[in-house]
């Protein structure tokens, strides 16, 4: 009848108007706007709990959308744990995590790097018909064999466009810091110069007196030797700020040494740009910013603001970029159709102090902090969603989730696949994210210091535990401070670490702070869960293959060939932003 079909075509459209409400990351390539900070800690920020800090933008965020309290990062440092964020894999499958005590990309002029068959998500993005951004930090290094060859390029890793530091924001970069990179070792550097030279200098003085028979040919091949050792060094460290704290736009050097004062206002200025030109197809920006690393770039309007000096100056002037970029999103019409992620990418730095002064962040009630592969405050970090309207508002998922889960959350809303011919560890988040599932699809998480397993957690669905057993642990120092204060960093392996056997087993839902190990006298299921901890590492350890180690010490060192160089090596110099 006539009533009957109007009402079945009114009901039709009516669902086919419903549907995009209903379904809208099926219907539609959402964009993305990708906040990660760097060195920040969980205890930083207010809405994990900070109440002396404010962060009304991150806040908000966590208020329009979901707020994760289990967000794990691969590892604690920024080379690896990007390396992971970036390839949806944990470090060491593409041998961008360390065998050695360099654990991170220590140059420009290095040749290793995130390897050019790694399938970053921002490629598939870009296959998807996306517009890629990167602005702010990479520290995956740059080229491979030549100056030019960009192999490791954010622009061979599927980004249309870069704008920022390839390497990462140190002390030495701003002129009136303490110099940072490698200091223990310059130091002896320094030492050793001083020691060659004084013998040398003895020689000559000995030979002139004649109270050493020693021939001027000798003394010429000393003072040669004592001119090229200090050369070999100097001419990598004497110039860090020159080699290192460079800015990049695509492949062109705009300012080598980057001037510090100006870099905040540039890095917002170009992320907000990306998105006003691109507003109108779907863009992939990846704001990876340089707070709130040392030494802590901060301009004049938000010095002295914060209770917790130039550190909490640093992270709220962050939570103020973290609202113009909102703002910019809000003002293009594209908040209910771009999917926000802030997180940071490992725990926050406690060594790190000048004096009094404490330069790094806090981790809450979590123990240990940066560079500690297995204590909850290296790698339990920020992590917050928001998409209105797809999303619920104000949710809390207290679920195992990891920096890596990103990878294939973004390629499946956009519409691609992930590669089926490697391990892919990330792990879809949406149908939690929304409240489809209960549970996180982490059964195991791996927690690695370099390429040395230290703890694994087990996510036990059944009866809601998350267990953790730790392998290797950092040996404190001075003992029980909760770092390594005289060390300036945990080391992964060697003397400064303790192998437990049995491992020490934490409840972490009962004791997040793993403040009291469980034993077999205290917990009746000790040994069911180690054995059945014990049989996940080893299914987990059949799935790595062999790969070229990235941060090999003939990786990391400096080569001068590979050295970007705006002018002619070695009169590496220019501002480009300043003539603009």
């Amino acid at each position: 009848s006539l009533p009957l079909l109007c009402f079945r075509s009114s009901l039709i459209f009516g669902l086919l108007l419903l549907a995009p409400f209903t379904q809208p990351s099926t219907i539609t390539q959402p964009n993305f706007v990708l906040l990660l900070a760097d060195d920040l800690g969980i205890g930083d920020v207010g809405c994990y709990g900070n109440d002396t800090i404010r962060t009304p933008n991150i806040d908000r965020l966590a208020k329009e959308g979901v707020k994760l309290t289990q967000h794990i990062a691969a590892a604690p440092l920024c080379t690896p744990s990007r390396a992971a964020f970036l390839t949806g894999r944990y470090p060491l499958r593409s041998g961008m995590d360390a065998i050695n005590d360099y654990r991170v990309i220590f140059w420009n002029a290095g040749s290793g790097g995130l390897p050019p068959n790694e399938t970053t998500f921002a490629k598939i993005l870009q296959h998807q018909g996306y517009s890629t951004g990167l602005i702010g930090k990479w520290h995956q290094g740059v080229n491979c064999e030549s100056r030019n060859d960009h192999c490791h390029h954010p622009l061979k890793h599927g980004f249309d466009y870069f704008y920022g530091m390839p390497f990462t924001l140190i002390s030495d970069c701003q002129p009136t810091e303490t110099p940072e990179m490698d200091r223990a070792f310059r130091r002896k550097l320094w030492l050793s110069t001083q020691m060659i030279g004084l013998i040398t200098l003895t020689a000559v003085l000995g030979r002139l007196t004649g109270l050493i028979p020693v021939h001027w040919k000798t003394l010429t091949c000393l003072a040669g030797f004592s001119l090229l050792f200090f050369i070999s060094w100097f001419s990598s460290y004497g110039f860090v700020r020159y080699w290192n704290c460079i800015m990049m736009r695509n492949h062109g050097i705009t300012e080598q040494p980057m001037v510090t004062g100006r870099t905040t206002s540039l890095i917002l200025r170009e992320s907000i740009s990306f998105i006003e030109r691109n507003k109108h197809k779907p863009f992939l920006l990846f704001l990876s910013f340089l707070h709130s690393h040392t030494p802590l770039l901060t301009t004049e309007k938000f010095l002295g603001r914060s209770s917790h000096g130039l550190y909490g100056d640093n992270v709220e002037e962050m939570d103020w970029m973290v609202g113009q970029v909102l703002d910019a999103i809000d003002k293009e019409g594209l908040k209910d159709t771009t999917l926000v992620y802030f997180a940071s990418d490992h725990g926050g730095w406690l060594e790190r102090q000048e004096g009094e002064r404490q330069l790094g962040g806090w981790n809450g009630i979590y123990k240990g902090g940066k560079a500690m592969g297995g204590w909850e405050g290296g790698i339990r970090v920020p992590g917050i969603f928001r998409w209105p309207g797809v999303l619920p508002a104000g949710t809390v998922i207290d679920e195992p989730t990891s920096l890596m889960d990103i990878y294939p959350t973004v390629v499946h809303l956009a519409g691609g696949a992930v590669p089926q011919d490697r391990v892919i560890d990330g792990r879809d988040l949406l149908p939690l994210l929304r409240g489809a599932a209960a549970h996180s699809e982490h059964e195991f998480l791996f927690h690695y210091c370099g390429v040395h397993l230290h703890a694994v957690r087990w996510h036990q669905k059944d009866t809601g535990a998350v267990w953790k057993a730790h392998y290797v642990t950092p040996i404190f120092s001075p003992p029980g401070a909760g770092a390594c204060y005289d060390r300036g960093f945990c080391p992964c392996f060697g003397e400064g670490v303790t192998h437990h056997e049995p491992p020490l087993l934490f409840e972490l839902s009962q004791d997040p702070s793993e403040a009291k190990p469980l034993s077999a006298d205290t917990e009746p299921l000790f040994d069911t869960v180690i054995r059945k901890i014990g049989r996940a590492i080893e299914e987990h350890r059949s799935t790595l293959t062999p790969v070229p180690e990235q941060l090999s010490v003939s990786n990391v060192v400096w080569k001068p060939w590979l050295q970007p160089c705006c002018g002619t090596f070695p009169f590496c110099w220019c501002d480009k932003e300043g003539d603009n």
